[in-house]
């Protein structure tokens, strides 16, 4: 069919992975870092396109018939009537608009009127918020703003030449806090509520819809949300779920329908497929390990995990709360982290290593009980990460999380998803795709893990961990919201 092309531009770099549109295989490469701090919290987004420019260099899109855009989420770029920038764009990690995401919680009346309005309760990240704290902070700059992009949306018109038409997709447009996966329509009225008064936004296209042909004739797709797009590059489906290890951690599972949780744990993302990505994020992930590495005078988390290695499941009755910056789920905000069991025979080093393991994957797998309380089925689990790759995380994780775990080889799926979307709108383009199945690309290379023996041994780890939190923070997971 051809040669197609996947760009991510995430908040520290662009990434291009050109591709052949029908089994996916990557033929060339690029990459360039972001002219700016990386820990910046607003951004001329004049800076993605430099990068874009450098990572594209040395003929790198050559014969590349179409483009898929991946950028980071949470983004917002406000634009005057005329298209100009209004200020610099400002990023997910900007956390300023925490005071005003409260309000908006209170003024449309909580959490659950939020959760059934568009799925998702308002944080500081969401744009929604970020335009009430512009309205707050910036009153004459919000006066101007007359359109809404986010990251992706901005890129994807730079590259079609700014044409009168702007657009997004599903998976971004999900991620706003004003348009409603389950209903797949904008909230007008809550742009208003945040911004006071009405602006434009861009039109939502379907998964394998074009977004336009630029001049010389590339066709350039709808484009997603690194989040949607590295899913979508991964190929999980129905009864899978990704584990996302960071500092912060997530779990993310592709479902059939939206799903409103008047709690807020569950943030009703769309994916780049049609289908939908609920989402339940923790604060704390490896940031436990990296305490734990700290606390015990180690080098680094290989150190950690081999340490880890030399205790037993269980860690000797050690167990470790994770909750070090507080809680996101389950709701615990003003909590810490706590270490019980302690005894003279389980005060070692090695079962304090395997704790801060088990304690940090027993967390992923309550946020991951939220889910399937929701009937969200999970058969296999996508571990990343570059933790993912310990080999502690490997041993203990099949049976706390009670299913198959899935490592994939280390690559930028984002690009990779964008590459997808790409080949899927051309293929439409031409005939030869349906718009209700993407291609069928080869599957990453993976390793697999199985619970095995180890089912029972993960399932009693679990129960001392929930006991554990349950004495400790009893109806954690059904009260307080």
């Amino acid at each position: 069919m051809g040669i197609v092309a996947g760009l991510d531009s995430s908040s520290a770099f662009t990434q291009i992975v050109v591709c052949d549109a029908d089994t996916g295989a990557v033929l060339r490469q690029g990459y360039a870092a972001h002219p700016v701090d990386p820990k910046a919290t607003e951004i001329d987004p004049q800076a993605w396109l430099l990068s874009l420019g450098e990572a594209a260099a040395g003929g790198l899109l050559e014969g590349v018939q179409a483009i898929g855009v991946s950028a980071q989420q949470h983004g917002m770029v406000p634009l005057d009537q005329q298209g100009s920038l209004v200020r610099p764009a400002l990023l997910g990690n900007d956390k300023r608009a925490q005071v005003a995401a409260a309000d908006l919680i209170d003024a449309l009346g909580g959490r659950q009127a939020w959760a059934e309005a568009v799925g998702s309760v308002p944080r500081a990240a969401h744009p929604v918020a970020k335009l009430r704290w512009m309205a707050r902070a910036e009153p004459a700059a919000a006066q101007r703003v007359a359109m809404v992009l986010q990251p992706h949306d901005w890129l994807v018109w730079q590259l079609l030449g700014r044409p009168a038409r702007r657009t997004t997709d599903r998976g971004g447009a999900s991620g706003t806090g004003y348009w409603s996966a389950g209903t797949g329509s904008y909230r007008p009225d809550l742009v208003e509520l945040a911004l006071g008064h009405q602006c434009a936004l861009p039109e939502v296209l379907g998964p394998a819809d074009a977004a336009g042909t630029t001049p010389e004739g590339l066709l350039i797709s709808a484009g997603t949300g690194e989040t949607m797009a590295a899913a979508f590059g991964l190929g999980v489906g129905v009864g899978d779920a990704v584990v996302s290890l960071g500092a912060s951690g997530s779990v993310m599972a592709v479902h059939h329908e939206a799903l409103a949780d008047p709690s807020g744990m569950i943030t009703s993302y769309a994916d780049a497929t049609g289908m939908h990505l609920p989402v339940v994020h923790t604060l704390n992930a490896v940031r436990a390990l990296r305490g734990a590495v700290d606390m015990l005078g180690l080098d680094d988390l290989e150190s950690l995990s081999e340490l880890a290695m030399k205790s037993t499941p269980g860690s000797s009755g050690l167990v470790l709360l994770p909750y070090l910056e507080g809680e996101r789920t389950p709701r615990l905000p003003h909590s810490a982290g706590t270490l019980t069991g302690l005894r003279r025979e389980s005060m070692k080093p090695e079962h304090l290593a395997r704790a801060a393991f088990e304690g940090m994957l027993c967390s992923l797998a309550d946020a991951m009980d939220v889910l399937r309380g929701r009937g969200v089925e999970v058969r296999r689990v996508f571990l990343l990460g570059a933790s993912a790759g310990l080999s502690a995380v490997q041993a203990i994780a099949p049976g706390i999380f009670g299913a198959q775990v899935v490592v994939p080889q280390p690559a930028d799926y984002a690009a990779l998803g964008a590459a997808r979307q790409a080949a899927w709108a051309l293929g439409v383009s031409q005939g030869t795709l349906s718009p209700a199945a993407p291609p069928r690309w080869q599957d990453a290379a993976v390793q697999l893990l199985e619970p095995g023996d180890e089912l029972a041994v993960g399932q009693a780890v679990r129960q001392q961990y929930g006991a554990t939190r349950e004495q400790l923070h009893p109806g954690a997971f059904t009260q307080g919201y």
